[in-house]
């Protein structure tokens, strides 16, 4: 069955953990589009510098979550600060989160989810430089290459693309997941 996927970013993304979910997700016969506040393109951050920039197939304001079966988002330092400060991508994350579909975090990424206070009690892991704000969110962080809770999948860094990207299709197939708390 076919599937629609949304990937959350803006300019300042981590290149691979835009680019490594993309192509992984389009392998499996499925589309992912990435969405952004803006329209055009998108720079992405290549490890040390600014890299290549990526076009925007959907503005965030004409797209809802009930137009996809699951959500990505990719870190980077400066892409998840200016999503989490941007009302409409907490509030289009936040929906994911109510309706119990899939969504996919790796390394800066789960930044953005604080703002949307979809954390608190949820296993996860990151970049460790944001441990403590996970923490103080009230989120169960783990030091793991994946951390698979109800359908939400978190990865480190970029070194544990691999199985981020495998876990993040397993669940996606999978489908809605029902939480075991609130």
């Amino acid at each position: 069955m076919s599937k629609r996927i949304a990937i959350l970013a803006t300019n300042g993304f981590e290149e691979s953990e835009l680019k490594s979910p993309k192509e992984f997700l389009e392998a499996q016969g499925w589309t992912a589009e990435i969405v952004s506040p803006e329209a055009g393109t998108i720079k992405s951050w290549a490890e040390t510098d600014w890299g290549p920039e990526y076009k925007v197939d959907k503005v965030l304001g004409e797209v809802s979550s009930s137009q996809y079966h699951a959500l990505v988002l990719p870190g980077g330092v400066i892409n998840p600060d200016k999503l989490r400060t941007n009302e409409e991508a907490i509030k289009f994350v936040k929906s994911f989160f109510d309706e119990k579909k899939p969504v996919g975090a790796i390394c800066h990424g789960p930044q953005t989810l604080i703002n949307a206070d979809v954390i608190d009690g949820r296993e996860l892991t990151s970049y460790p430089s944001i441990k403590q704000d996970l923490i103080n969110a009230g989120a169960l962080w783990s030091d793991k290459e994946v951390v698979v809770d109800n359908g939400f999948v978190t990865s480190r860094t970029p070194a544990d693309l691999p199985a981020f990207n495998k876990k993040l299709v397993e669940e996606i197939k999978e489908g809605k997941h029902e939480l075991q708390h609130s």
